[in-house]
């Protein structure tokens, strides 16, 4: 079940590509941009992660840290990270407990064929670790303008 906006954010210590823990507990007081996304280094995934990177000054200036999740392992994290210069920390949840925490793991369709797979989802965590935001309806090229 996806969490709501009022809701508290699921917790977790998970660490990212770069080797550093990240304990969404240790982060109050700081708001998140806790986005999930399909796959690295695809068109769509691509270009919002690099939305993001363009405009991560801005962001933290704004008190924001951003933290993107996907399936895929660390080893295809970093070389996301490497090819785009990406600055922030991207999480290989390859155990799924934070799609499915997150209520991220849906069934999708294409080209007639059914599968599971990550909905392109972004969590906005004020402060005291409540969701404030739920982004579901995700700009890619201006993800950035969407996050308050």
């Amino acid at each position: 079940m996806k969490p709501i906006v009022g809701q508290a954010a699921p917790l977790f210590q998970k660490t990212d590509s770069d080797g550093q823990l990240i304990d969404l507990n240790a982060l109050r007081g700081k708001k998140i941009v806790l986005y999930f996304y399909p796959k690295d280094d695809t068109p769509g995934c691509t270009a919002q992660a690099c939305n993001l990177n363009e405009n991560l000054d801005k962001l933290q200036a704004d008190g924001f840290v951003v933290i993107g999740v996907s399936i895929d392992s660390d080893a295809a994290h970093t070389k996301f990270k490497k090819k785009y210069q990406l600055n922030f920390s991207l999480l290989a949840d390859t155990d799924h407990a934070l799609v499915e925490a997150y209520g991220v793991w849906v069934e999708k369709s294409m080209y007639g064929k059914t599968y599971m797979g990550t909905a392109r989802t972004t969590f906005i965590i004020n402060e005291e670790g409540i969701i404030s935001d739920v982004i579901e309806k995700v700009d890619t090229k201006n993800h950035t303008s969407q996050i308050h």
